[in-house]
């Protein structure tokens, strides 16, 4: 991607070394610097930082809100986006359902944290667009890669640490450093203070939380029909109603509310009265259909997994899954006690394999079973959600995980069209 900067002494700036010649500069960074030397070879303008070109971009003109956690970054990103937008304010958010703007889809899906240059570029634009708050998911591998050079954030919002990526961080102390790395500076920071593993400088910090004392605790809360709850902000005691289901979404919409509470200058009561108005985000505890229930969610993690059987765990459950290929092998059998312990039939299927045997991804997860009797193996993931509609009964409920709102299915290295919701859909015969 090339980008045009007006009144340098090159004309472009690009992060790709094979699109670098006389008239554009490459921009080094931590995820390129290993081609160097191509630019080079291809005669590139110059070679520069981020920083050396970050003023062109405004980002000193928006507010920058980062997010980061392992299960909860999207809703939380997506909630703080639907509130500030609903409270009057324009906003950008980019994370791993795309780049929005101003309540409009700019761009689809793309990585949880886009390369450097792209989310400059994404800044550039919501700016341009007048946004005053952008909005964006960190994920951990973007910590390390450095793909947040540069940037400075006026909050910085921690969801959770659980098991994920380890096949990247290869140890869970890794990846419990990478990401708390993220909130060892100064900058205004929201916590969450339930979650023990988070490490934080204690200065220009906010939490929130329903177990612990925090700067938003959530005093009293109700499950029936979606959720409610009320918080206490200091002397500050408001109510709130939410179409959201689960208690794990307790927590995300909580680190939304105080997220706004610190960034625009609004009373609390107001800010609470437009919770409501957030629907959730596809693919996440979507109810695809209602007769019979069925709902497919994007958790394909131990503690995602978790809290959505949790959830509803007053239903009975035959739960559809299988784990990612090239991906966390020590999670899989995880994976597979958690829906053994939880459901009332478990269906292991594939997920993205990618370049790995179905079969052995399988086989991790059955590792962690031990009454095989509640489980059936069938790696078309088309059959295997049959199986489940099939054998469902009048009050059980069909539980979908791993792929969300996904529209494929990544094996090797092709993407087949694939949709857990469309694949209800069709074998229900609904419109």
């Amino acid at each position: 991607m090339k980008i045009e900067l007006p009144n340098q002494k090159y004309k472009f700036v690009s992060e790709n070394s094979s699109e670098c010649d006389n008239k554009t500069a490459f921009i080094l960074t931590a995820q390129n610097k290993k081609y160097l030397q191509n630019a080079k070879d291809n005669n590139a303008h110059s070679i520069i930082s981020i920083k050396d070109i970050s003023q062109f971009f405004g980002i000193d003109k928006i507010k920058i809100v980062g997010i980061t956690g392992t299960n909860g970054k999207t809703t939380t990103a997506s909630a703080i986006y639907s509130f500030l937008l609903d409270l009057g304010y324009k906003t950008a958010m980019q994370g791993t359902r795309g780049f929005f703007m101003n309540d409009e889809v700019v761009e689809g899906k793309s990585l949880t944290t886009p390369s450097v240059l792209n989310t400059y570029k994404h800044i550039y634009q919501a700016v341009d667009a007048g946004c005053e708050f952008f909005i964006m998911e960190v994920s951990s591998h973007s910590l390390v890669q450095e793909r947040i050079e540069g940037l400075y954030f006026e909050l910085k919002i921690l969801t959770n640490i659980t098991q994920d990526h380890l096949d990247f961080h290869k140890t869970i102390g890794e990846y419990i450093s990478v990401k708390n790395s993220f909130f060892q500076d100064e900058s205004k920071k929201l916590i969450n203070k339930d979650e023990p593993r988070a490490a934080f400088n204690i200065k220009n910090t906010f939490t929130y939380g329903i177990e612990n004392p925090s700067t938003y605790k959530l005093m009293a809360y109700s499950l029936n029909d979606a959720s409610s709850g009320i918080i206490q902000h200091f002397q500050n005691i408001v109510p709130f109603t939410s179409s959201l289901h689960g208690f794990f979404n307790l927590y995300n919409l909580m680190a939304a509310i105080g997220a706004v509470d610190i960034l625009v200058d609004e009373k609390l009561e107001e800010i609470v009265k437009v919770v409501d108005n957030f629907a959730g985000v596809s693919g996440r505890m979507e109810q695809v259909c209602e007769a019979p229930n069925v709902i497919v969610d994007f958790a394909h993690t131990p503690d995602g997994m978790q809290q959505v059987l949790n959830a509803l765990k007053e239903k009975e459950l035959l739960v559809v899954f299988g784990a990612g290929g090239d991906r966390d092998k020590g999670k899989r059998p995880m994976m597979g006690r958690i829906a053994a312990s939880l459901a009332k039939k478990v269906y292991i299927t594939s997920d993205n394999p990618r370049n790995e045997d179905p079969q052995e991804i399988v086989e991790d997860i059955l590792k962690g079973i031990e009454d095989r009797s509640i489980v059936s193996v069938e790696l078309n993931r088309k059959k295997a959600i049959k199986m489940a509609l099939d054998e469902q009964s009048e009050k059980q409920v069909v539980v979908i995980l791993g792929k969300g709102d996904e529209s494929f299915q990544i094996i090797y290295d092709k993407k087949l069209p694939f949709d857990d919701r469309e694949i209800v859909r069709e074998l229900l015969n609904i419109n």
